[in-house]
């Protein structure tokens, strides 16, 4: 009984065992030489070259890539850089075109963003001119003091008065730092908006008269 049950253990077991060594892939690949060759294993020497897979009929069904040079992975790089570009300026202009439906609109959009910079700017000019008359008022008064007065009976100058002069300076610079920030970001402002506004005629189609017309 035992022999009956092993011989069908070998029956079933045998077409497994075939089934595996045929599914066993072969490579082909080529050696510095120029010399193609075959086999199921792939020589160390070989291991970063390029190799094709083979059917049971040798029939290509797949590639294996060898390892790449430099100057393949740079140009794979750079075309990665450019497809991502490209997917970002797509999303773009479908937003674009979603946003807006003529040039009017961006305008009027850029107009709005513009204006606060500019009321931000304004408001700043006006406290620089108070700073800058403060910052003259106590610097004519130090004037009367030692060390910038030049009459030697002159008292030396309070040092409380030359605090208030530093702090005014210290005033004056950051808010001339601050009214410089807001117009530059209005000029960003504006050179981005009419970055939008070219790239809206462009994708429309539209000339530059086109665009100045006032839509109904």
């Amino acid at each position: 009984m035992r022999v009956f049950f092993f011989a069908i253990a070998v029956f079933l077991l045998t077409p497994l065992c075939a089934s595996a060594q045929q599914s066993a892939p072969t490579y082909r690949w080529v050696d510095d030489e120029g010399v193609v060759h075959y086999g199921d294993r792939i020589p160390a020497e070989y291991a970063e070259k390029p190799k094709q897979i083979l059917n049971d009929q040798g029939v290509t069904v797949d590639h294996l890539q060898g390892k790449k040079s430099a100057e393949e992975l740079e140009a794979e790089r750079v075309a990665e850089e450019l497809r991502q570009k490209q997917e970002l300026q797509r999303r773009a202009d479908m937003a674009l075109l979603a946003t807006y439906v003529n040039v009017t609109e961006i305008e009027m959009h850029r107009d709005r963003r513009v204006e606060l910079f500019q009321a931000q700017a304004r408001v700043t000019e006006l406290y620089l001119r108070n700073l800058r008359r403060r910052l003259d008022s106590l610097r004519s008064e130090a004037g009367r003091f030692k060390p910038f007065s030049s009459d030697p009976a002159a008292a030396s100058v309070d040092p409380s008065l030359l605090e208030a002069i530093s702090e005014a300076e210290g005033a004056i610079a950051r808010h001339e730092g601050n009214l410089s920030k807001y117009q530059n970001q209005e000029k960003q402002i504006k050179d981005r908006f009419q970055g939008d506004i070219d790239r809206f005629m462009t994708l429309k189609g539209l000339t530059i008269t086109q665009a100045q017309a006032v839509p109904e």
